[in-house]
């Protein structure tokens, strides 16, 4: 058996979707579908098993699964906007722990979603802990997770444990995050609705449109995921491509997909300001030197693939 938590959100559900591919249908999805549009994410894949978060919190605190091959933690508050400390808190650190310990205590291989927000205001992206300056709450509760792990387990015997620093994700079934979602998403339906894609304007000594991103199609983070499971490896990693573009790469790619739109660029909003992230680009190095030698899509490749499949899904 195999779990999947936040098996319904983006990662997650592609998550699933590869390890069908696979032939894997043995799978646990455990999420919190309060929001039921979710739904879709999981409507077209094989699982043999939903579970409430709450629920199979429960239920590994009662010890009450048989084995299990791997846990896949990629449940999360995800929202870099919610300033609500206390709840990020319990969801992505308190609740990850209960987990770890519990995967730990069966040896059972845990990979858990980390965050490039772990980073914020550096200039560099290594997997070190000088480089690590969170700007929000979100990427607090990230790195604490990662100090935690780094503390607690690394130094010791003990199963494989795997943090993956994700940078800029963007790809299928993620309609569900709203805001958050990606912006080949957002320049996708503005164009589709007959407005022109907006792009912010010069901000932070970048032209307008220029603020740079690692940008990740998330079919490459499933395979790093279950490559690194696969091999029973350890650490903390970044998960990008290695490669920084601009936004303006992405709605040059959006508008010449669709035959249509012309961009459009707008004042870069006050309440971001000090909170953004400009320009990212991962350090692979780490991941290479643990023989991940996968291909990443360019940007221009993964976004075409994407508006396909959006044109393909239009409710999804």
């Amino acid at each position: 058996m195999i779990v999947v938590t936040g098996g319904a959100g983006m990662i997650g559900s592609n998550i699933v979707a590869a390890l069908n591919a696979a032939g894997r249908t043995d799978i646990v999805a455990v999420d919190d579908l309060t929001d039921g549009t979710k739904f879709r994410n999981l409507a077209d894949l094989a699982i043999s098993d939903y579970l409430d978060k709450d629920e199979f919190l429960a239920l590994v605190e009662r010890d009450a699964f048989d084995k299990i091959d791997v846990v896949f933690h990629q449940g999360a508050c995800s929202a870099t906007t919610e300033w609500n400390g206390k709840f990020m808190m319990e969801v992505n650190y308190a609740y990850s722990k209960k987990l770890l310990h519990f995967c730990l205590g069966r040896r059972v291989p845990f990979l858990y979603a980390s965050s490039a927000a772990v980073y914020g205001g550096s200039a560099e992206f290594r997997e070190e802990p000088e480089f690590e300056r969170p700007l929000n709450v979100y990427g607090y509760s990230k790195k604490l997770f990662d100090d935690y792990v780094r503390a607690r387990v690394f130094p010791t015997e003990h199963s494989p444990v795997v943090g993956l620093r994700y940078f800029n994700v963007y790809g299928p079934r993620e309609a569900h995050k709203g805001a958050m979602a990606s912006v080949a998403f957002h320049l996708f339906n503005q164009v589709e609705r007959g407005e022109d894609p907006k792009l912010f304007g010069a901000y932070d000594g970048y032209g307008p449109g220029e603020q740079s991103r690692d940008f990740i199609h998330v079919g490459d983070v499933a395979d790093v995921n279950l490559w690194l499971w696969r091999r029973g490896i350890s650490g903390i990693f970044n998960c990008g491509t290695g490669r920084a573009q601009p936004f303006r790469t992405i709605a040059e790619t959006v508008i010449a997909s669709l035959g249509r739109g012309e961009i459009e660029y707008v004042d870069f909003p006050d309440h971001l300001k000090g909170r953004y992230q400009s320009f990212t680009q991962a350090d692979m190095s780490r991941l290479r030197a643990a023989g991940y030698n996968g291909t990443f899509r360019d940007l221009e490749t993964g976004t075409r693939e994407y508006v396909e499949w959006l044109k393909a899904h239009p409710s999804s």
